[in-house]
């Protein structure tokens, strides 16, 4: 995880970036932002504070990093902090011509010369790219001129007090977020991304119209791709390839794939196959769907890594394993298989489970 405990910002530039598919244009700012202590210190927790998830991207282009636009600005900066004013520029331009979509609000970019940010316990400059698209109401008091009056124990004023209604940004809410650390440029940066606004599809205009942006293959991306893949065998694949697979059975096996990955601090496929899959021929049914997995959703997945606990706390939300029943009941499946059984009587389907204690 990163650490922004001695981050800085050396400069700011704000623009606003409107809609492009209803001509909304954008105003691009003429002079970085003069911050006062105050507001550097405001600042700073509200484009830092929610980046606290160890899933990180590189800038990518199918011609070649070289080739995303991003990317060339991104070098420009860091081989010049001076050229951020210009830079940041083109890279309003860039966000507005992503920003084709018709759910995609208008709001003020801005673009951010960090130092002090510390990665994989090395200490380097980042550049960050921050949205605010949500503005919410907040009330200002307004007072008069006041009258005070002094008495020998007491001090005392009146005045005329007013709220006024105003609009403005939450510095505890980021919409959108990237930040562009320098190190690994050859291979297009580290970025990490946030994007607490939009999860349609249509609207994620962010991480791929404009950032361009594919997951960093190391710990997080490969225990998380791995825990997804097999889920989807156990869930899909699964109950076709084999008569007889319950929802019990399914959920038994996924409690056991995420035991595995919290008690573990490496993978092995050959140890995890044996100890949570265990029948052979599920074994080879599981390798062979692992295989087309990759070529279907263009990934790779090393027989061998380093666990990244923070995946396995991200994907443990997904290995829920429930048995819903019509809509009368919910089987929270945690433990031991052998203490539920399925079967079938004049009644219907039933579930038999067998417990020690009630509470």
């Amino acid at each position: 995880m990163p650490v922004f405990e001695a981050s800085s910002i050396q400069s700011v530039v704000l623009h606003r970036v409107g809609n492009k598919a209803t001509e909304e244009g954008y105003v691009l700012s003429t002079e970085p932002l003069h911050l006062t202590e105050q507001l550097q210190d405001v600042l700073v927790r509200y484009f830092l504070g929610p980046f606290k998830v160890e899933e990180y991207y590189r800038l990518y282009s199918d011609d070649g990093v070289e080739m995303n636009p991003l990317y060339r600005h991104c070098a420009d900066i860091f081989s010049d902090p001076e050229c951020l004013m210009e830079s940041s520029c083109d890279i309003a331009r860039l966000l507005y011509d992503a920003s084709t979509h018709a759910n995609i609000k208008g709001g003020e970019l801005f673009v951010v010369y960090f130092s002090g940010c510390m990665f994989n316990g090395k200490t380097m400059d980042a550049i960050g790219l921050f949205k605010s698209e949500s503005k919410e109401s907040f009330l200002k008091v307004l007072h008069g001129d006041e009258e005070w009056s002094r008495a020998e124990s007491d001090a005392s004023a009146t005045a005329r007090y007013e709220l006024e209604v105003q609009q403005g940004i939450n510095p505890a809410k980021l919409d959108k977020g990237a930040i562009i650390f320098n190190t690994e440029a050859e291979k297009g940066y580290v970025v990490s991304v946030v994007d607490a606004t939009n999860r349609t599809v249509d609207a994620l205009y962010w991480k791929d119209a404009f950032l361009s942006v594919r997951q960093r293959e190391d710990e997080y991306y490969n225990t998380h791709t791995e825990m997804q893949a097999y889920k989807k065998f156990v869930t899909d694949e699964l109950p076709q390839q084999f008569e007889g697979v319950s929802k019990a059975d399914q959920a038994d096996m996924l409690n056991r794939c995420s035991n595995y990955f919290k008690q573990n601090d490496n993978f092995d496929l050959q140890t995890f196959t044996q100890e949570v899959i265990a029948q052979p021929e599920v074994i080879d049914s599981f390798k062979e769907y692992r295989e087309q997995y990759q070529q279907e959703y263009d990934v790779q997945m090393p027989e061998s890594y380093d666990i990244s606990e923070s995946a396995v706390k991200k994907q443990a939300r997904a290995y829920k394993s429930v048995i819903k029943l019509d809509k009368n009941f919910h089987i929270y499946v945690h433990g031991n298989r052998e203490l539920i059984e399925q079967g079938e009587d004049e009644k219907g389907k039933y579930y038999k489970v067998y417990f020690k204690e009630e509470s």
